[in-house]
């Protein structure tokens, strides 16, 4: 959760406490609403895109054209498990290695 909301938090417990009057069981139900919140806005969509990162990152075949987090753009010319193997260049031959994690995604064909 972040500071705010944890301030908040406190302080609605603490202007229940000075009346006397209520229960702090009575704020249970707004503090479950708000970690359930919290976990549709930020913990979801995160899962989301880990997933659909990972399949992308599966699907590698050779012949694809990939950019990689650096921003190198290259088409690959062999992967294994862990290991993409990219040419970046066609005179001269440039190829590099890289672990599998670090392509960011593969490029769209904008001669269409």
């Amino acid at each position: 959760m972040s500071f705010n909301t944890i301030h908040a938090v406190q302080e609605m417990i603490l202007a229940q406490s000075s009346g006397g009057s209520q229960s702090p069981m009575g704020i249970l139900p707004m503090v479950m609403m708000m970690v359930f919140a919290m976990y549709f806005v930020m913990i979801r969509p995160q899962q989301k895109r880990d997933r659909a990162r990972r399949s992308m990152l599966d699907a590698l075949s050779k012949g694809d054209e990939v950019v990689t987090m650096g921003g190198i753009h290259g088409k690959i010319v062999g992967l294994d498990e862990a290991k993409v193997v990219v040419r970046i260049s066609n005179e001269p031959v440039v190829k590099i290695e890289l672990v599998r994690s670090s392509i960011s995604h593969v490029a769209e064909d904008e001669q269409e």
